[in-house]
């Protein structure tokens, strides 16, 4: 196993992180892997089986570390003997709404620091995972080279933070890419698909119409979390330094194909607001309507949880108003196809969104009730 590279992933508890540990293990592809993260694993929402990988100490190493602190950044580049060839840094705020400095320290400093040791310590390569909020989405998907136009507070430090990753790497001779991914699922998955399945849920025990702001052909493209794993091992080896790949399945994703699964899943009616009653929420500010939107499905969700025993669940169908826009994700992810990378997942089914939710049954955050 020498020959195979030493990997370290920088915030690997999270949602892509813990499937990306897992795509390497299964597919024995790493010598050594260091998880970095200021999250405990143990505390993290794993699997079972995915705290096993973690747990043996033979594949991993777990540094517990705020990626943001310059103090602790060489204890992680040095874990274990360092010499860590492959970087992956997926670590940053996800929550939104947080203020303009959380965004600047916690994913803009973040990756200053983390790719700064990275040409300190002599990778090999160095992977920044962005997102597909930095496009200003049109009429058409967005590719790599389209116009960027950052449409939340994350995806401006976002942008900023692989501004700041190509300079110092280029400049320090690193070799690196640039990763924006749709709406990513699958288990784990906590802000992706995941908050519109648990409106679904409630309005199963409601026994009521969905009805959803917009239009049924608002684009929310979408890509399962084991292509993203697949896809940033992949480029590791494929891609020029300095480029950026976009990673989106084939399904074109939208509101109305949500709605779909929400009714297959949920055995619920859909329907979206119609012209005129649209027309009315618009003139309303961002803020008040996304206290309707939340007003209808928190409380409803909270009752749910008592009356089937959930004591405690990261789970919320909370939207944020920085999401409650009609903002299209629509992007192409067909560029990193002409380097031979091919998707598992070309599109999202009723089974693979159940599958999220039985998981979150299995580990006692979600009701089984509501299935």
């Amino acid at each position: 196993m020498t020959d195979k590279p030493r990997v370290l992933i920088l915030g690997g508890s999270g949602f892509i992180g813990r499937h990306m540990v897992t795509f390497l293990y299964d597919n024995k592809l790493a010598s050594k892997v260091c998880v970095a993260d200021k999250l405990l694993y143990q505390i993290a929402g794993l699997s079972e089986a995915e705290k096993a990988i973690f747990e043996n100490k033979d594949f991993l190493v777990f540094k517990q570390a705020d990626l943001a602190s310059e103090a602790h950044i060489s204890k992680v580049f040095e874990a274990d003997g360092g010499n860590w060839q492959i970087v992956i840094n997926l670590a940053a705020v996800t929550k939104y709404s947080q203020g303009k400095e959380v965004y600047d320290v916690n994913i803009v400093q973040l990756a200053k620091l983390t790719v700064s040791a990275a040409v300190k310590y002599k990778a090999r390569r160095f992977i920044e995972v962005s997102t597909c909020q930095v496009y200003d989405a049109g009429k058409k998907p967005s590719c790599e080279s389209d116009k960027i136009k950052p449409w939340t507070d994350i995806a401006r430090a976002k942008l900023e933070a692989e501004q700041t990753v190509h300079k110092i790497a280029t400049e320090g001779g690193l070799s690196h890419v640039i990763v924006r991914p749709a709406v990513v699922y699958g288990t784990g998955d906590v802000l992706g698909l995941t908050p519109r399945l648990i409106v679904g849920s409630i309005y199963k025990e409601s026994g009521k119409k969905l009805k959803s702001l917009y239009t049924k052909d608002l684009r929310l493209n979408t890509v399962h979390v084991k292509d993203v794993a697949k896809a940033l091992w992949f480029l590791t080896e494929h891609g020029d330094s300095g480029s950026v790949w976009n990673l989106a399945d084939k399904n074109d994703t939208d509101q109305g194909k949500i709605n779909q699964w929400l009714s297959e899943i949920f055995g619920i009616k859909t329907e979206f607001m119609n012209a005129a009653k649209m027309a009315g929420a618009k003139l309303l500010p961002t803020k008040e309507l996304t206290g309707l939107a939340n007003d209808l499905h928190l409380k409803p969700f909270s009752d749910a949880c008592k009356k089937y025993n959930i004591a405690d669940t990261p789970l919320t169908p909370y939207l944020d108003e920085e999401l409650i826009k009609d903002n299209s994700i629509y992007i192409d992810g067909s560029a990193i196809e002409k380097l031979g990378f091919v998707y598992d997942y070309p599109v999202p089914t009723v089974p693979l969104l159940k599958e999220v939710l039985v998981d979150y049954v299995t580990k006692g955050y979600f009701p089984k009730e509501l299935l």
